[in-house]
């Protein structure tokens, strides 16, 4: 994993409205060249029951962190992947 900083980022949904949320960590895949963000919504209290995360791709668009492109994650592999990082992640933070 690339990061595991208490990042924040706003997105904002298809009406315009913008939603804070916590970058939970970032990882690349090598192989593919693709980067993924995983995230919380940081309104979400976190507890120790499971919190809903959200997964995209992402690109950087330019020199400054806040230049980014976020992309839905299409694909089943892509899915696999990221649950998979998920799930290593949890177990990292219950250790």
């Amino acid at each position: 994993m690339a990061q595991e900083e208490n990042e924040r980022i706003v997105i904002p949904d298809e009406e315009g409205n913008e939603h804070l949320f916590n970058v939970l960590f970032t990882f690349d895949v090598d192989e593919t060249g693709k980067s993924y963000m995983v995230l919380t919504d940081a309104g979400e209290e976190e507890t120790e029951e499971e919190v809903e995360v959200f997964a995209f791709r992402f690109e950087d668009e330019g020199e400054k962190d806040s230049d980014i492109s976020l992309f839905p994650i299409e694909t089943d592999e892509e899915w696999d992947m990221v649950e998979e990082m998920v799930e290593t992640y949890s177990a990292g933070e219950m250790e």
